[in-house]
């Protein structure tokens, strides 16, 4: 596998992964009045294909990152993934408490990627 292959593959399967496991997190809040069982197979079958996405990100990812730079690419595109399904499905636009709290996950972003310091 390519090193380049190894740095590119896990950031586009990590992003996938994460709006499909943030659809499976909050889509079924578009129904409330559906059983809950009912969303909770409807999660689980979406969480499968996050899954198969994750898994294979974390695999090829673990060749060029660290296990702290994949969980930090990772919880960047949760909290993304999270601001595109709630603007997609439920008109939630990102203010600013949005904004500031996303700069200082940048900010620690940074420094996990920049370390150690010395």
């Amino acid at each position: 596998m390519s090193p380049k292959f190894a740095l590119l593959a896990p950031i586009g399967l990590l992003a996938l992964s994460n709006i499909v496991m943030n659809t499976a997190w909050y889509a079924h809040l578009k129904a409330p009045g559906r059983a809950l069982w009912i969303a909770v197979l409807a999660s689980w079958g979406l969480a499968f294909f996050e899954y198969a996405l994750a898994v294979p990100a974390n695999r090829i990812g673990a060749q060029a990152y660290s296990l702290a730079q994949l969980k930090t690419i990772t919880e960047v595109f949760s909290l993304t993934g999270f601001v595109i399904v709630a603007w997609a499905l439920f008109g939630e636009r990102p203010n600013w408490n949005t904004g500031v709290g996303f700069l200082l996950v940048a900010a620690g972003a940074y420094f996990i990627f920049k370390g150690p310091f010395k």
